[in-house]
């Protein structure tokens, strides 16, 4: 028994002493030995993430149009900021020591502990003068990133930017997007923002207090690797684009290329545009500003967005929806004596020159209104229907064309146009009794007719394929496998068979290439370019430009549409801009006069800058000064009403219902 409890105590005696001294040990280690705290305070593991390079984009010819380029994002983790030479570091990433305090609090707000971004992007050269100095600052290191680069500035409305994710990004991916990432806003960069923005990657390093690399966490257990985005190859052809935006510098409008066989743009020119260097860089934001502040707009996207009544190059579409119907035939004829009468003789809707009797060919050629005024009332009055009625059999075959509807370019933001609903004219007018003469203005392209230039240029792919469209796009290949998205292969019928084109197209052949035509002056030495000039009116100013063609005439490379705000006639701006687009890209020269080159290039339709007017300068006018000027202003308004005449020959539908009533 006493054996028993001797053993007790021994046993208890062996635990207790071991306790003992590992309770030594630790208070030597903790308390008295500080080469462990000296170790712990020195070595920090720190989660560096590694962001992916958004895929490149090329154009048709491989040729680069995007690309990526280092840039430093300087982060701080405001807990481990010791006393730093403030000065010397604002200097070498250039701020003020306001903006330093700033960033400091608002790093704080976020998180004493955790690390967020200092200064964005920083340069090379100023990671490299920050480099040699960064042991100095404790709590502050440099994460590497790419941004986009734009070698030839082009295409900016194509591309779009890319910009740093908002709080309503993050909450719509999921989590995907952190604090810090970045996406596409517009153009590309959003369409395919899913492809091309690739996988983060994070690295676990080991720094000392010096910033200093001490190895690999775990020799890279935890680490992964970052995923690059997507390439995407584009239809753009790059020489045609350059050329494009160079005869469109100055002016307001638009310049669309499509290759008919796939539906491919080779040319989209929004102009005024911008160079997509701007939206790069620490002054992006500001340049943002500066560019949505633009009198011109240059940040708007023109050829999907711009809404214009397209004028002439409409009478294409009626020329083919009305044989399609049984209205018209190749052999039809109506005389023009310089204008369509309608309305029982009430309206007048003037023509540009005496036609006298017109075949459907030659409308065609020398633009005809009246041959179209009489082709529109037999759609809409003599089919045996009522008016609205009529009317929608007419819209359903010209909807098929494209108009009044969604393309569905691969680019965010496009607009339907407008094509008016029966609906709206019976609700306009006050019942369903109108006729033809009610909006007799759509015959000819102009009322409340609204297209895009994109829905122009797919227009003529459609003339020129006898028929039937590819959806236009502006991504041919993505990845490796230059993989075409599905919805781009399927073949779109316009609704018109094929037999009624020939007709058409030898009157916008004969547009071009014969004396009588009106785009003579257009046509292309060896290659048989078939055309439509157009001159939107404008009740804002002066008239729009248009011109769209196809060419060569057999097996068509190139449908283009050109159109330029305020520059008058389209066969005198529109046609010389899209005669040197097409044989750029057929012939790779250009032959037209160096005269006619530089009158385009040199031309300059951008609107006069506003003037602001002092209210100071303005206020202490006199009486007498202010009646004088009332007068001379009336008496301006009387001369010019003595020696102008107006220019709209079609009778408003305001008084078109007045004179019915």
């Amino acid at each position: 028994m006493n054996s028993f409890f001797a053993r007790k105590y021994v046993v208890s005696g062996i635990f207790i002493a071991i306790t003992l001294t590992l309770m030594a040990r630790l208070f030597y280690l903790q308390i008295i030995d500080d080469s462990y705290i000296h170790s712990a305070n020195s070595n920090v593991m720190r989660k560096v993430i590694v962001y992916p390079a958004r895929g490149v984009i090329l154009d048709r010819k491989g040729k680069v149009l995007v690309q990526n380029e280092p840039v430093y994002d300087l982060m701080v983790t405001p807990r481990e900021v010791k006393e730093i030479d403030t000065a010397l570091f604002c200097k070498l990433i250039d701020i003020d020591k306001e903006g330093f305090i700033k960033r400091m609090e608002k790093a704080r707000i976020h998180s004493p502990y955790r690390a967020s971004i200092f200064e964005k992007q920083l340069s090379v050269r100023t990671w490299a003068q920050y480099q040699e100095y960064q042991y100095q600052f404790r709590g502050f290191y440099v994460q590497k990133r790419t941004i986009r680069s734009y070698p030839d500035s082009i295409a900016a409305q194509f591309l779009g930017y890319v910009s740093e994710v908002n709080d309503k990004d993050i909450e719509r991916s999921n989590g995907f997007y952190r604090s810090g990432d970045y996406i596409g806003r517009s153009g590309i960069e959003r369409s395919y923002e899913d492809l091309i923005r690739g996988k983060r990657g994070v690295n676990n390093l080991m720094v000392d207090a010096l910033n200093r690399p001490k190895g690999v966490f775990m020799e890279g257990k935890y680490d992964t690797l970052a995923v690059a985005g997507e390439g995407l190859v584009s239809s753009l052809d790059k020489d045609l684009q350059i050329l494009g935006e160079n005869l469109m510098k100055n002016k307001l409008g638009s310049i669309v290329a499509i290759e008919p066989a796939t539906g491919e743009i080779l040319a989209y020119v929004s102009s005024p545009s911008y160079n997509p260097n701007m939206m790069v860089g620490r002054q992006s934001g500001n340049n943002y500003m500066k560019l949505l502040k633009d009198e011109t707009k240059p940040l708007f996207n023109r050829p999907i967005q711009a809404s214009y009544p397209p004028g002439s190059v409409f009478k294409v579409v009626s020329a083919l929806t009305a044989q399609q119907a049984g209205v018209i035939d190749r052999n039809t004829v109506f005389f023009c004596p310089h204008g369509y009468s309608y309305g029982g003789g009430r309206g007048w809707m003037g023509c540009t020159h005496y036609h006298g009797s017109t075949t459907l060919q030659r409308s065609v050629a020398v633009s005809c209104n009246t041959y179209y005024g009489f082709t529109y009332a037999k759609m809409i009055d003599g089919r045996g229907l009522s008016g609205p009625k009529a009317y929608d059999l007419w819209r359903n075959a010209v909807t098929q064309f494209g108009i009044g509807h969604k393309l569905g370019i691969d680019l965010p933001g496009e607009k339907p146009g407008l094509l008016p609903t029966s609906d709206f004219y019976t609700k306009r007018y006050g019942n369903d009794k109108w006729r033809s003469s009610f909006n007799i203005s759509l015959s000819i392209g102009q009322g409340e007719m609204g297209i895009t230039p994109l829905q122009m240029a797919n227009i003529m792919a459609i003339v020129a394929n006898k028929g039937f469209y590819y959806r236009p796009h502006l991504i041919k290949g993505i990845g490796e496998k230059k993989i075409a998205k599905k919805e781009f292969t399927e073949k779109i019928s316009a609704g018109v068979d094929e037999k009624y084109y020939p007709v058409v197209i030898q009157g916008m052949s004969d547009a071009v290439n014969t004396p009588e035509g009106t785009a003579w002056s257009n046509r292309i030495p060896g290659i048989e370019m078939c055309g439509k000039t157009g001159t939107a009116q404008n009740p804002h100013g002066e008239n729009h430009a248009v011109f769209f063609a196809f060419a060569p005439r057999d097996n068509p490379k190139i449908a283009i549409a050109v159109f330029v705000e305020n520059a008058g006639y389209g066969g005198t701006w529109a046609g010389p801009i899209a005669s040197m687009m097409v044989e750029k890209y057929l012939k790779d020269t250009i032959t037209a006069p160096k005269y006619i080159q530089d009158r385009i290039y040199n031309a300059n339709f951008l609107p006069a800058p506003k003037k602001v007017v002092d209210p100071k300068a303005t206020k202490d006018v006199k009486k007498t000064d202010s009646v004088k000027s009332k007068t001379d202003t009336l008496k301006s308004k009387r001369q010019l009403a003595a020696v102008t005449k107006p220019k709209e020959t079609i009778v408003h539908h305001s008084e078109i219902k007045r004179r019915y009533e």
